[in-house]
Parts: structure tokens; C-alpha cells; sequence
């Protein structure tokens, strides 16, 4: 079973393992997720999120949103991806694009996301729906579609 907890003061149990698993395959992201949070840094304000995917009761990774500042649009930015070896193709990442992308849609028409941080990271996100794009400092964004009602 599949569980997405959102997490607000503390890193979950098992964080330090995400760490070093990401440290091991060359991916920064959880450590300066780490880094950031030690220094009080938070996924609290109003189009932040941090969330936390469990299997089946073990932390399988984090995914959050942040505004993004570098659009001319608001914007929100998905990131500090990872997921743990040992949980991929169950399901997690996809669970966590998920839930931040319908989120991030409650309140912007454009997401974007960073997918340099391993050569998964961009088909990953294209399958999400994102699509390249390098006028800003990210590598895809995804938009949502103007609604039209007719009268």
C-alpha cells in the first residue's frame, strides 16, 4: 500500500538513508534538501509542499514544490525528487508528480521542473506530460490548458 504524508516540521524516519542512497547514485537533491532543512528552510508557504511516499510502511522518497521565482508567470517549480532503488517501478515517483501536479494546478498554469539530476529524470517527466523547454533555468515545464465554457 501506497501512502503520500506531507510533511511539515521534522524530516521522516529514515531520511538520512534517503540521503545516502541519493549521495551514492551522484544525486544532490536530499542532501541539500538536508542542508536547507537544517537550516529552517521549509515547504510551508502558500504553494509549498513537501511530501513523503511510504510502502507498504517504509519511507520510499520525497518529492516538493516550491514557488518558482524565474518565471514572468507564477509558477511552481516540483522538486527535490527522489526515490530509493528499491522502491522504483511501484509506482512512488509517479504517485508523488501526481499529487504535486494537481496541486500546483489548484493555483498556476505553469509547472516546471529540473530533470538534470540523473538520465532517467527527463523521460520520467516527459511521461508525466512535462515537455523540454530551456527559457528558464529548468529543462520542462507543463501547462495547463485554458478552460473555455461555452455559453
Amino acid at each position: 500500500m501506497l501512502q503520500l504524508v506531507r510533511i511539515f516540521d521534522e524530516l521522516p524516519d529514515g531520511f538520512d538513508d534517503l540521503v545516502a542512497e541519493a549521495s551514492g547514485e551522484g544525486v544532490r537533491n536530499m542532501a541539500l534538501l538536508a542542508d536547507g532543512w537544517a537550516k529552517g528552510a521549509r515547504f510551508q508557504d502558500d504553494g509549498e509542499a513537501l511530501l513523503a511516499a511510504y510502502l507498504v510502511g517504509e519511507l520510499a522518497g520525497v518529492g516538493g514544490m516550491t514557488v518558482e521565482p524565474a518565471s514572468s508567470e507564477p509558477a511552481r517549480r516540483l522538486r527535490r525528487f527522489y526515490v530509493r532503488p528499491a522502491m522504483r517501478r511501484r509506482g512512488v515517483a509517479t504517485a508523488l508528480a501526481s499529487a504535486l501536479i494537481h496541486e500546483g494546478f489548484d493555483s498556476v498554469r505553469l509547472l516546471t521542473v529540473n530533470a538534470g539530476a540523473s538520465e532517467a529524470s527527463g523521460p520520467f517527466w516527459e511521461a508525466q506530460g512535462f515537455v523540454a523547454d530551456t527559457s528558464g533555468p529548468w529543462t520542462h515545464v507543463m501547462r495547463r490548458a485554458a478552460l473555455h465554457i461555452n455559453s
